[in-house]
């Protein structure tokens, strides 16, 4: 129970890494509250913990609108009471080739991992207090180590995330507060696959093959898995990381060594 009682903002909690987060630190004895622009995505997810008892709250958020961020973390702190942890998980993925007409995709990767980050993140810090055990924890990416084709938006917004963690971790040390960040590699989830298929349509492929091609390129030879960056998450949360400000790990099976 590393985590006791400890209140935990998880955005984007009811999916991919962010249900692993939400899981692993119920069982280290959080209080987590979680957010989506998409009931399907958080209501279900929550409801269905908290009937098996565990404290878990399920609210509707859109990141990249600052009212919605406001009634959110009001609602969070209403419910369970001061923050303790912000995990910043909620993302946005996609191609966006720079030949290819429109700013659209662009404008919605950037605001959401980037900008919807830097709003969420000025919020909750009004409602952490100093010299508490306050923790921001940032998921970057691989991609916010080095570039990708055709990824131009994604790797902007995570290589920005690493910058803005650097920078708020001497902005609130004296307040106690620790930031750092997290860049998985491929992981198992809806997004790792979705990515896959947009590479495999681009380069004319089956999923498959570029699978085989993903693997191949990691020196462990299989992706991660959401648990493995839930538990790492955990790790940064927790006493036993309190020296640790200001960093993004790798968690990647090796791909940043390449």
């Amino acid at each position: 129970m590393r985590l006791k009682d400890k209140v935990t903002i998880i955005t984007g909690g009811g999916t991919g890494i962010g249900a692993a987060l939400s899981r692993t630190f119920l069982k280290e004895g959080a209080r987590v509250v979680i957010g989506s622009r998409d009931p399907n995505h958080y209501k279900a997810f929550a409801e269905g913990l908290a009937k098996e008892g565990w404290p878990i709250l399920g609210l509707e958020l859109d990141i990249t609108r600052k009212e919605s961020v406001d009634r959110f973390v009001a609602q969070a702190v209403q419910q369970f009471g001061p923050i303790t942890i912000l995990v910043n998980n909620a993302g946005a993925s996609g191609q966006n080739p720079i030949d290819k007409e429109g700013d659209e995709r662009w404008m919605r990767i950037l605001q959401t991992n980037l900008t919807g980050t830097y709003y969420v993140t000025k919020r909750v810090l009004k409602e952490m207090r100093d010299q508490s055990h306050g923790r921001i924890i940032n998921l970057s990416s691989v991609l916010g180590r080095f570039g990708v084709s055709g990824y131009t938006a994604y790797c902007a917004a995570k290589h920005g995330i690493i910058g803005f963690t650097r920078a708020l971790a001497l902005e609130v040390v004296s307040r106690g507060i620790t930031v750092n960040a997290l860049c998985p590699g491929w992981v198992e989830t809806e997004m790792a696959r979705l990515g896959l298929r947009e590479w495999a349509d681009a380069a004319g492929l089956t999923e498959e093959e570029v699978r085989r091609q993903a693997v191949a390129a990691v020196p462990m030879k299989r992706f991660t898995e959401d648990s493995e960056v839930a538990e790492l998450a955990v790790y940064l949360a927790s006493d036993a990381s309190q020296a640790m400000t200001g960093q993004a790990l790798n968690i990647c099976g090796g791909a940043t060594m390449s």
